[in-house]
């Protein structure tokens, strides 16, 4: 009957957590197993401005309101001053429209004399899981036994078990149990991923009018130099260069007063031999 029950709790948590998660909820003192008659105050964790409504599934009855026939509520908080057997079950925060949901949290209350004290939320992978074997009166003894789905882990003389590193295969039932003393409940226990890094978000493209004022800007004085050249070289080709005109000049004079001197030369030997 036992785990027919625990069966149907886990099944509800399933159903429920394929809802979106937009709010977190906390169990103080924080732990999924009670002793009966212990008080337990659930929080509604919310930062915005909406309404939030704690409820819960019981063998007595599906999505009851606090403060309805159990609890009593106050804003985001609920309280159960005196919890029973019938107060297991799962337990979540909803909105007032409905729309949204928390992830939902298993409480177990026992009526027996030892409890296992484990994580309320899951264990994100990598982590430590520790988990203690609490007993209604101090033992003589404190070692316990702890068990996953029926099967013994190992024998801890402190009470206390730590599996370091947690993977998705430590998911499973866990209870305890202390000699002379009894058995705790069994407990779901759920191992979440780790959360993967996201790449760095890449560099946007530069807007395609910037990136052309950008090559504008690099290409601007070879464009200007390249004007310039082409603008001066047909004055440089149309223009004469005085230098030369210079030159060419008094070579002219030069030549002409060669010429000059040469005829006066012939002039005065033809003369001289008529004589």
């Amino acid at each position: 009957m036992e785990g027919t029950s625990v069966q149907m709790l886990l099944a509800l948590s399933s159903l429920l957590c394929c809802t979106t998660n937009q709010i977190g909820v906390t169990v103080s003192p924080s732990r999924s197993q009670f002793f009966e008659g212990e008080s337990v105050i659930l929080n509604c964790e919310d930062d915005s401005s909406a309404g939030w409504t704690l409820r819960r599934n019981t063998s007595g009855g599906t999505r009851t309101r606090c403060g309805s026939v159990w609890g009593s509520a106050d804003g985001l908080s609920c309280k159960i001053g005196y919890v029973y057997k019938e107060d297991s079950g799962v337990y979540w925060c909803e909105s007032r429209g409905g729309g949204a949901s928390s992830m939902v949290v298993n409480i177990s209350v026992s009526g027996g004399s030892v409890i296992l004290q484990s994580p309320v939320l899951p264990v994100m992978e990598g982590h430590d899981l520790t988990l203690s074997c609490q007993s209604k009166t101090p033992p003589s003894n404190p070692s316990a036994a702890f068990y996953k789905d029926g099967s013994l882990i190992r024998t801890e003389p402190t009470g206390h078990m730590t599996l370091q590193h947690v993977s998705r295969s430590d998911e499973g039932l866990y209870k305890c149990h202390i000699r002379d003393h009894g058995e705790s409940p069994s407990s779901w226990i759920s191992v979440s991923e780790r959360p993967t890094e996201a790449p760095p978000p890449a560099s946007a493209p530069l807007p395609l009018v910037l990136r052309v004022c950008l090559h504008l800007v690099v290409i601007s004085p070879f464009i200007i130099s390249t004007l310039l050249l082409v603008s001066l070289c047909p004055q440089r080709a149309s223009g004469s260069d005085p230098s030369v005109s210079m030159v060419m000049t008094q070579h002219s004079h030069a030549e002409q007063g060669l010429a000059d001197d040469y005829d006066d030369i012939i002039t005065s030997g033809t003369t001289e031999h008529q004589f």
